[in-house]
């Protein structure tokens, strides 16, 4: 959640590359915790199956970091 946070103040700030750069990140973070962690310790990770979270979360995240660094026409760095 922090890097979500870290992610929406870049957002507010016109780096909108960056900030879903950062959400991007986080789903991926969130996919390695999920696979890591048991079912009881994932918490609020767990939504479905272990794959499907895993999957789910590194997709959505490879897909929104291919987005941030593929379109152009605003800031990057």
């Amino acid at each position: 959640m922090l890097l979500v946070a870290i992610a929406a103040v870049r957002i507010g700030m016109y780096h909108w590359r960056q900030g879903a750069a950062l959400i991007g990140g986080a789903l991926l973070v969130a996919a390695v915790l999920r696979a890591a962690l048991s079912d009881e310790q994932a918490g609020l990770l767990q939504i479905r199956g272990r794959a499907v979270d895993v999957l789910s979360y590194a997709g959505m995240g490879l897909l929104i970091l291919f987005v941030a660094l593929t379109i152009t026409g605003g800031p990057l760095g």
